[in-house]
């Protein structure tokens, strides 16, 4: 890609930071949206400005608050595109109904703000992606789904839809919008992967349920390459999985990591326990989500570690 501006939101998450820090890497600036005050902001940015290498000084910061649904739009003037990564997290604490109106609103009054904010501006940038999930698709079974098929049902499927529809006024702005739809990312630390690392490395790790379920995945490296890929990709709107294209089982699953770690894998997770300790959660990780790529191999995106032990051991290293 040529040199861009790029606002970032999420830019200190486990897929914001690698995104930021390879597209920094190839001279693209980047703009964070970030919830500390203007002053604060202010200080950050002169500190970070003494004379240290620009590899140590702090990007530009925006300010913006997604549950006002509040963005200084002043400062995304000049961005050639937006990649909005930011909400709360999936896996971090049990579904109680308190917690799934947390995750719709950080997920549906974020993109709604950012969506506005860019739709204001009398120069949009081109490009908005949006951050969004498999989970639109609900419980597949065995049948291999990609971005054609209708939504599916459940808290993670109907809240899907609702925040890909947050982005409407952006595409009726003319952004190009593109919703990332993710699957499970293959990384060491952060996300539901990084959860099972230290467990299977203690000999604890087993599969959940039955493990016939499919776990549609991706490793981290290919993520960020994907999305920079999407950045660049102008043909490409709408939804587009992010998921490799080999969706192994549970069972799969843990025995690549049982093989990869050297350790056994002896201590099987039954349904009922991951419910009480999960809450309505523990049915989305017993559901079986079957995605295919198709549209991202459509575009010529070529993954680096398409298989499951590949991204297993992308992660280690």
């Amino acid at each position: 890609m040529a040199p861009m501006r790029i606002a970032v939101t999420g830019s200190t998450g486990l897929i914001g930071t690698a995104l930021a820090r390879s597209l920094r890497a190839d001279g693209h600036d980047i703009v964070r949206l970030v919830r500390r005050s203007a002053d604060e902001a202010r200080r950050y940015e002169s500190a970070a400005s003494a004379p240290v290498s620009s590899a140590r000084r702090a990007p530009s910061e925006v300010r913006w608050d997604p549950n006002r649904q509040y963005v200084d739009v002043s400062g995304l003037a000049g961005c050639d595109a937006l990649v909005h990564l930011a909400g709360a997290g999936i896996a971090d604490r049990r579904w109680t109904p308190a917690y799934k109106k947390v995750l719709r609103d950080s997920r549906v009054l974020g993109t709604a703000a950012v969506a506005d904010a860019l739709a204001s501006l009398d120069e949009p940038p081109r490009t908005l992606i949006v951050g969004t999930a498999i989970g639109y698709y609900g419980d597949t079974g065995d049948r291999a789904v990609d971005e054609s098929a209708p939504p599916g049902e459940g808290f993670l499927a109907d809240l899907c839809q609702e925040w890909e529809e947050a982005a409407s006024s952006a595409r009726e702005a003319g952004i190009r919008t593109v919703f990332a739809r993710t699957g499970l990312v293959v990384a060491r630390s952060g996300g539901a992967w990084g959860r099972l690392f230290p467990i299977f490395k203690a000999g604890l790790g087993g599969r959940l349920g039955n493990g016939s379920q499919y776990w549609s995945h991706i490793a981290l490296h290919d993520h960020i390459a994907a999305l920079r890929h999407l950045l660049d990709a102008e043909e490409v709107s709408g939804p587009v999985n992010l998921t490799a294209p080999e969706p192994v089982t549970n069972r799969e699953v843990t025995a690549v990591m049982g093989r990869v770690l050297n350790r056994p894998t002896l201590f099987p997770v039954p349904a009922p326990v991951l419910r009480a300790a999960l809450g309505g959660f523990a049915d989305d990780v017993l559901s079986s989500q079957r995605v295919l790529p198709k549209r991202l191999l459509d575009s010529g995106f070529s993954f680096a570690f398409p298989q499951v032990e590949d991204a297993v051991r992308a992660a280690l290293r």
